[in-house]
């Protein structure tokens, strides 16, 4: 009985341990490296809401479509303003999900409450970064009935997710210095996803650059800047977002 007692006094004691490295682990995560009252004041293309989601608005322009994004992991959600008012500002709804812990692998199903309390957007597309991508693809293998379209940002769904038989546009972008990503997965996501899928190589990208929170660990050096890689995939993220219909 004592040593029962002993077993499980260890056990427990492990599992405290881990829990309390994993909580600083993940809460160590990769900041804007831009201050972002200072970004919101000066942006005269578009609003920005941060409340529960991050909310960006076109200003002067009728918005029909909307895309959800979800951060990669361990990124403050707020790192991808930037990115996500360039493709506001060509008439497109953007909100942007803060994750438990910021892992979106806590809570894939968040676009549900987006939809919900944004009735006036008819047709939507998500996607997310590495991470986020992964459960935002299995958030659209789940929901093409509301999700037409998908973005990934050097990410790719997970196998069971066969998106061969969808009808849903399907964009995937990486950049030729990512160390960070697994590469051959990006690439060979080709084998399950639709046969319209665009697949594009942003030459000189890296991993983190898809944000702005600097340079991610292990990530490879980028020979172009933030904001030109940024614009390339502002730019085709905006035409799959053009495509999609209800």
């Amino acid at each position: 009985m004592k040593k029962t007692k002993k077993i499980l006094t260890t056990v427990v004691t492990i599992l405290i341990i881990f829990a309390a490295v994993f909580l600083v682990w993940a809460n160590q995560s990769y900041k804007p490296n831009f201050n972002v009252e200072d970004f919101i004041k000066s942006n005269d293309r578009v609003t920005i809401q941060i409340d529960k989601n991050i909310v960006i608005n076109p200003k002067d322009k009728k918005v029909e479509k909307g895309f959800i994004f979800y951060p990669g992991g361990k990124v403050d959600p707020k790192a991808y303003i930037p990115i996500a008012s360039k493709i506001s500002e060509e008439g497109y709804r953007v909100v942007i999900t803060p994750m438990p812990l910021n892992l979106a692998i806590f809570n894939k199903n968040k676009a549900d409450n987006v939809i919900k309390e944004n009735r006036d957007i008819k047709v939507w597309a998500i996607g997310g970064h590495s991470l986020g991508g992964v459960m935002a693809a299995d958030y659209a293998f789940n929901h093409t009935d509301n999700i037409k379209g998908l973005i990934l940002l050097a990410s790719y769904p997970q196998d069971k997710n066969n998106f061969t038989g969808k009808n849903i546009k399907t964009l995937s972008l990486w950049g030729s210095e990512d160390k960070v990503a697994k590469l051959d997965k990006v690439k060979s996501a080709k084998n399950i996803l639709p046969s319209d899928a665009v697949f594009y190589e942003i030459k000189g990208g890296n991993h983190g650059q898809f944000g702005s929170y600097g340079k991610q660990k292990g990530d490879g050096e980028a020979k172009i800047t933030e904001e030109e890689q940024q614009k390339i995939s502002a730019e085709y993220i905006v035409k799959l977002l053009d495509k999609i219909n209800k």
